[in-house]
C-alpha cells in the first residue's frame, strides 16, 4: 500500500474531506497538496495566509512538517485537522 485513506476536517471553510495520501512524502509537501486540492474544490476561495498546521484530531498533536507520512502515527481511519 502506498496511500492512506483519512479524513481532513478544516475548520476555516467548515468542510471534511476524504482524501488518500501518498506515504511516501514529507508532511509539509502533503499540507501544499491538500491546500491546492482543498482550494480547487472549494471554488477558489481556500487561500490561507501562512501555510497551515496538520494536526491529531483525538490528541492534537502537531505533526512536524519535515517528517514523512510513513514515520508518523497516521495511518487509514485517522481524522486530521488542517488550521
Amino acid at each position: 500500500m502506498n496511500k492512506i485513506l483519512v479524513e481532513v476536517c478544516v475548520p476555516t471553510i467548515e468542510r471534511k474531506y476524504d482524501v488518500l495520501l501518498p506515504v511516501n512524502r514529507k508532511i509539509h509537501q502533503i499540507i501544499y497538496l491538500l491546500v491546492k486540492a482543498i482550494n480547487e474544490l472549494y471554488g477558489g476561495c481556500y487561500m490561507p495566509t501562512t501555510m497551515p498546521i496538520l494536526y491529531d484530531k483525538l490528541t492534537a498533536k502537531v505533526y512536524d512538517v519535515n517528517a514523512s507520512l510513513i514515520d508518523t502515527d497516521i495511518r487509514n481511519g485517522t481524522e486530521l485537522i488542517l488550521m
